[in-house]
């Protein structure tokens, strides 16, 4: 029946019952196809864990890092250090921070929920976004931050159905503080102009691909100038995507733009799996 805006509703009694359809329905597909880990295809007790070689594939990030990519150094460089990439060509973005390095391991966690609709790893992946989190300083520095998702061209989103970087973002609100942690805005970004499918294309190809693609929505604006925003997305490979949104961003009035990615790819051939 409406309620009191007009909106129509489901009685509890009638939502009781169709959740538990939907918990049977689960039950039964999991008698079906048992829930499996997207890593190591190994059995797992519930949808959306790993097992213990899955996790074990993981290759976390930890510090030495560069300053500003997050790149991982084999040794320490000395505070502030940078990495060549960053030296040669600096990002736009002001600083990035990946939980695990992009390779087979990642590339198949990544994949099972980008593309095979497996939402139900959403809070595992939220969890290694938060972890990378904690490289970019404490919980109490997160309350005055923008959150933005990399955003997807439209025509894209109707072939995908879901946005996986704005999903994450969301998903990142409760480990950052819940109702006291930083503001969300999913629709901060646009994509302005379609773009071919990054995977194959050289770094320079990335950015002339990317460039002129990201635009602020007006509707925004005034929530972004003198903010630090935190960009969300689910890999970082060269960084081309993440620089043309800072750039949007930093025109539309960020005071500082900062990045966090599930994985990133290396410099040593690892790339050619990204997104």
């Amino acid at each position: 029946m409406p309620d009191e805006r007009g909106v129509e509703t489901v009685p509890r009694r009638e939502r009781a019952l169709l959740s538990r359809a939907r918990s049977a329905g689960r039950a039964a597909l999991d008698l079906l196809l048992p829930p499996a880990c997207p890593i190591s295809g190994e059995r797992v007790a519930t949808p959306g864990l790993l097992s213990a070689s899955g996790w074990s594939r993981l290759q976390f990030i930890d510090d030495p890092v560069c300053a500003q990519c997050g790149a991982p150094f084999g040794a320490h460089e000395g505070d502030g250090a940078l990495c060549p990439q960053c030296i040669a060509e600096p990002p736009s973005f002001d600083r990035a921070r990946a939980a695990v390095v992009y390779g087979e391991a990642s590339h198949r966690l990544i994949v099972a929920f980008k593309h095979a609709d497996r939402t139900e790893l959403l809070p595992l992946l939220a969890g290694l976004l938060a972890r990378a989190a904690a490289a970019l300083g404490p919980g109490d520095g997160w309350r005055a931050a923008l959150i933005v998702p990399c955003p997807l061209h439209p025509l894209r989103l109707l072939q995908r159905r879901y946005n996986q970087a704005a999903m994450l973002a969301l998903a990142l609100k409760a480990p950052l503080g819940g109702s006291t942690g930083p503001e969300i805005a999913v629709e901060a970004l646009r994509r302005v102009k379609p773009t071919r499918p990054q995977q194959r294309l050289s770094a320079a190809a990335r950015q002339r691909n990317v460039a002129g693609a990201f635009a602020v929505n007006e509707a925004v604006a005034a929530r972004i100038e003198g903010r630090r925003v935190i960009l969300v997305d689910d890999v970082l490979t060269t960084g081309a995507t993440l620089s043309a949104c800072a750039r949007a961003l930093k025109k539309a009035g960020a005071s500082r733009v900062e990045a966090l990615v599930v994985a990133r790819a290396l410099s040593d051939g690892i790339s050619s799996l990204g997104s």
